[in-house]
């Protein structure tokens, strides 16, 4: 998406946030100047591109491996009701809408799971990477090129009415791995499954990440502080943690021995279980080009109606499963609620 908003345009459009102090014209400039890499555009990274475009960073960079359903409405701001009747892919979805909110502003659309094959790459010329994510694997993976390449990002997570919020500077703040060495095992906490996402917990905690994104991206990292946040939005209760300790104990596996073991691939997984539904998210060994309209010739009389194709993704159900299959060969298998049916499934309708 092209810009093309003259200066006077520019001048207008923004002359509320420049008004602002801290911001000013020359907050303003540095913010047109700026890349930000969002991974995940669902409730906290809807929010979070909305309120940052709106801002005038120029160039985001949208990863999000999903499409959009009735039941992301409630908190999900950039979708509506036909996006979710044509089962959208978010990272479009959303571009399309944010092109209409501010046309100034480069937005490129990925449909694809970040993961550690891809993850440098989308990173590349970013200023900034937002958490806009419902897994921790993906946010250690975040956590593990931020650190590696000496990018800030902003760890955002909610689930029920509670949330979290975590501004990390690379060498000079608490990483994720300070904190939380290791990912929590399954089933030891509430999940959007279990507890549902109250909305407006979802617009608490991208609120407070893209402030702290304003303040990197104009030069005003020492503005950070290195403390989690900790949000009740039903009880109107905000609790600080001074997390300073944790990096100056200097036993970081990640950001003091330089360890990247989710970079690497070793701690990640290519099948997931996707937070709040009954789907299993399956990815190939390798990407590649996968010929959607080969492949639904190929289900023919096997699906229970005629398979649904675009240029982004295959649509069909077969049996008790709703089978959608993206051109990058990953597929997401509703109905499906344990990984090995999900590559049962995927081996027998796609391919092993």
């Amino acid at each position: 998406m092209a810009r093309s908003s003259g200066d006077s345009d520019l001048t207008q459009r923004y002359s509320r946030q420049v008004l602002y102090a801290n911001i000013g014209r020359a907050g303003q400039a540095r913010l047109r100047e700026a890349r930000v890499l969002l991974v995940g555009c669902g409730a906290l990274g809807t929010v979070l591109a909305n309120t940052l475009v709106r801002a005038g960073v120029g160039t985001l960079t949208l990863v999000d491996r999903d499409f959009v359903e009735l039941n992301n409405l409630q908190r999900q701001v950039l979708f509506d009701e036909a996006d979710a009747a044509q089962g959208a892919p978010k990272a479009i979805a959303a571009a399309e809408r944010l092109a209409r909110i501010n046309s100034d502003v480069t937005v490129l659309p990925h449909i694809a799971d970040a993961h550690s094959g891809n993850i440098e790459s989308l990173a590349e010329g970013a200023h900034l990477i937002l958490d806009g994510t419902d897994n921790f694997e993906t946010r250690y993976l975040i956590n593990d090129v931020a650190v590696k390449h000496n990018l800030p990002w902003v760890y955002g997570a909610c689930v029920g009415a509670e949330g979290m919020v975590m501004p990390i500077v690379p060498g000079r703040t608490s990483c994720l791995r300070c904190v939380f060495p290791d990912p929590p095992p399954p089933g030891s906490g509430p999940t959007c499954d279990t507890a549902g996402v109250l909305g407006p917990i979802v617009q608490i905690v991208a609120s407070l990440q893209a402030t702290a994104a304003l303040k990197v991206l104009t030069g005003q990292v020492d503005a950070l502080e290195g403390k989690l946040i900790q949000i009740d939005a039903w009880a109107g209760r905000f609790h600080e943690f001074d997390m300073q300790g944790a990096f100056e104990e200097g036993q970081c596996p990640c950001c003091r021995s330089c360890r990247f073991d989710f970079l690497s691939g070793d701690q990640t997984s290519r099948s997931v279980s996707l937070c709040g539904r009954d789907a299993i998210q399956i990815r190939p060994a390798s990407d590649s080009k996968i010929d959607l309209a080969a492949v639904a010739a190929r289900i023919g009389a096997a699906a229970k109606s005629a398979p649904r194709v675009n240029r982004y993704l295959l649509r069909f159900d077969v049996d008790e499963y709703q089978i959608t299959l993206f051109a990058d060969g990953r597929a997401i298998i509703k109905g499906a609620t344990e990984i090995e049916e999900g590559r049962s499934v995927y081996a027998k309708y796609i391919g092993a």
